[in-house]
């Protein structure tokens, strides 16, 4: 019996499919590398309403503050800024001690800037990456906190800082906002997706401990959160009212209490509180046109991915 070879065959050639011998069109919908999308009138219109509406109450500042009270409140108000800004400027400045009031604000935005940078970003670390019992609970307590309002916790912690010595005193605006629970859960949901396990793994290999991990892998992943944090730490340090309102006097005050002191007559001068409240404008306005890059950029490195 003898076995025969089978005969190769030969392969079968499928006809091209009329949808696939076409040329491919890029579809004009999809972006590729490095497009850019390109804007509309209508999306040009619309940025032109919105920057003019930002603009707005901030020029309208400035107007007020270079007229007199008589003109603000006419029954015409003045829509170009006036020749008195200087006047009432200076004015507004003796009034309220505005020299001594915005060292104090700029001491006390710093120090909790940078004290919630710090210890968020090291919670967040550890909440996001690292190991412990209990981690879960922890978070969520944190978290619960943001729902308790500020005010319930106004009388204890008035008596905490009396009992401390700190009445009057800066330290009691500083210290009990050290630390924030939207910063530890803004830096932990950064971090979780930023920085591989990899990394860390990598770094412990190479015999790093964890202070060298925080400062050699850690901040650096996280600056661009860091400067979105800190920003908004900030403004709302600089901007708040209610609590050293209660902690301090009129002899130390922030600017945002002494601003209160032109408003408190009976009859206050509009012109001079739109004075001060323009002084208490420009640090802000200058921190955001020195830091302004960084900050954007801070925001687009944490949205884009890849």
């Amino acid at each position: 019996m003898t076995m025969t070879s089978p005969t190769p065959t030969a392969p079968v050639k499928l006809a091209p499919s009329p949808r696939s011998s076409a040329p491919h069109r890029p579809s004009r919908f999809r972006m590729g590398a490095g497009q850019h999308m390109k804007g509309g009138p209508f999306a040009y219109i619309a940025l032109a309403v919105v920057g003019f509406g930002s603009l707005l109450p901030l020029y309208w500042t400035l107007v007020a503050a270079s007229r007199t009270q008589d003109e603000v409140l006419a029954s015409t108000p003045p829509f170009l800024p006036g020749g008195r800004l200087v006047e009432n400027l200076q004015t507004a400045w003796e009034q309220a001690n505005l020299g001594k009031a915005i060292v104090n604000s700029i001491i006390v935005s710093s120090s909790i800037t940078a004290a919630t940078l710090f210890f968020c970003t090291l919670a967040g670390y550890a909440f996001a990456k690292m190991r412990f019992r209990g981690r879960g609970w922890l978070m969520t307590a944190v978290i619960a906190t943001l729902t308790i309002p500020p005010q319930l916790s106004v009388v204890p912690l008035f008596m905490m800082m009396s009992g401390l010595g700190w009445g009057g005193q800066l330290e009691s605006v500083i210290f009990p906002t050290l630390v924030s629970a939207f910063g530890v859960f803004f830096m932990r949901q950064y971090l979780i997706e930023a920085l591989p396990y990899e990394l860390i793994e990598a770094a412990k290999i190479d015999g790093a401990n964890n202070f060298r991990i925080v400062v050699s892998v850690v901040l650096p992943v996280a600056r661009p959160a860091m400067m979105v944090l800190g920003m908004l730490t900030f403004v709302q340090a600089w901007n708040d009212f209610f609590w050293p309102y209660l902690a301090l006097n009129q002899q130390n005050p922030t600017l945002q209490v002494a601003l209160g002191q032109l408003s408190a007559s009976y009859t206050p001068d509009q012109s001079i509180v739109m004075a001060g409240a323009l002084i208490s404008t420009l640090p802000l306005l200058a921190v955001f046109v020195l830091f302004g890059k960084k900050i954007v950029g801070g925001i687009m490195s944490g949205a884009v991915k890849g």
